[in-house]
């Protein structure tokens, strides 16, 4: 089991802790063995490919699964058996669900209707939610199904914010939005973190949100939390090959330690890795490169490791030019910006190259 911990000063306790959380249907592990402390005020996000455990991960913590071994605790309160209406926690679900046959203002002050809050109280507090949430004031009267979706996203944030929990859950809110206003919408959600101060946990299946948004990103597979770390920490020192892959584009050779140092085994070649993080002794390794660390190599140009291939397409991603570089069977990719970006053509011959420091060796 992966534990994590806390590496902050003492005052920075977990709000969240799960030891040993498992949840089995039937003889199927959903959820296999996960250790994780969450910091009061953190942005944690949960990735992983579909089936790898994470919806089912948050509805254990938000009360809507229970653990088949293991313990949820809530500053220190086991809640395992608590429902979730008894939780100081809320979830914005994907569908977001609204009540489509109320105004702005009644979906986002529903919960203090149940606390029983006057009108002229929710009415207050409903606007200034608005506000948050850069919604219009002239909305609090609007049926809720006459907005955008974009805006029926912050009506959702709202309500959660209305029931002041101590820990938001999110489950892949996004997901259903366009890319422009999904960009805009991860943004403002990243400031209503900083702004109230709560605690998020975030489901989604989109490393690009997790990167934006995150304090810490939890990587899952086949019901497993396979690393937790910082953005820069999971992007830039990936535990294992799935790591290394699920989050962002690769180059991945395989190599195989001989008395003459490491040889290619799907590339020819001899290369100079750097050792693996863990100081594992590797008979078989993978080296791993990302895009933006290949460069082309020029005539008197050097680097650690060359290979020697063809230009088979190039693709404009805005900013950077990605170039796909065959070397025999193997294609290879090299991100240049625009502004160094090289001027060829398909089929021109080329040498790539790349320093072992920007590389990582994994186990197989």
């Amino acid at each position: 089991m992966l534990q994590t911990t806390l590496a902050d000063a003492p005052s920075a306790l977990p709000i969240l802790q799960l030891v040993g959380v498992r949840k089995m249907f039937g003889g199927f592990a959903a959820v296999e063995g996960i250790d994780l402390d969450v910091r009061e005020g953190e942005f944690l996000t949960i990735v992983g490919p579909s089936g790898s455990g994470k919806t089912t991960l948050l509805r254990m913590l938000a009360g809507m699964d229970t653990p088949s071994e293991g313990n949820i605790t809530l500053r220190g309160e086991l809640i395992n058996d608590m429902p979730p209406n008894r939780r100081p926690t809320c979830l914005v679900f994907q569908s977001l669900a609204l009540f489509p046959h109320k105004s702005v203002g009644e979906n986002i002050s529903f919960a203090l209707k149940v606390k029983g809050v006057d009108a002229a109280s929710r009415r207050k507090r409903a606007l200034e939610l608005m506000r948050i949430v850069r919604l219009p004031e002239n909305y609090h009267d609007k049926n809720v199904m006459k907005c955008s979706g974009g805006e029926r996203q912050r009506v959702a944030l709202a309500r959660a914010f209305a029931y002041d929990p101590e820990v938001l859950f999110f489950d892949e809110p996004l997901s259903a939005l366009d890319y422009k206003l999904k960009k805009a919408l991860e943004k403002e959600l990243k400031d209503l973190h900083r702004e109230t101060g709560k605690t998020f946990i975030y489901i989604t299946h989109s490393l690009e949100e997790a990167m934006v948004m995150s304090d810490r990103i939890g990587v899952m597979r086949a019901g497993r939390l396979v690393q937790v770390g910082t953005p820069e920490e999971i992007y830039g020192a990936p535990v294992d090959r799935f790591v290394s892959e699920f989050v962002g584009e690769v180059n991945t050779i395989g190599v195989k330690r001989t008395d003459a140092g490491w040889e290619g085994i799907d590339v020819p070649g001899s290369f100079v890795l750097s050792p693996p993080k863990d100081g594992a002794q590797l008979d078989e390794a993978f080296v791993v490169i990302r895009p933006e660390y290949m460069r082309f190599l020029g005539a008197g140009e050097s680097a650690d490791n060359a290979l020697t291939g063809t230009v088979y397409n190039e693709y404009s991603l805005g900013s950077r030019i990605q170039y796909q570089v065959r070397v025999g069977e193997k294609v290879m990719l090299v991100e240049l910006s625009r502004a160094r970006a090289l001027l060829a053509g398909a089929s021109s011959e080329v040498t790539i190259g790349w320093d072992a420091a920007d590389a990582f060796t994994l186990g197989s």
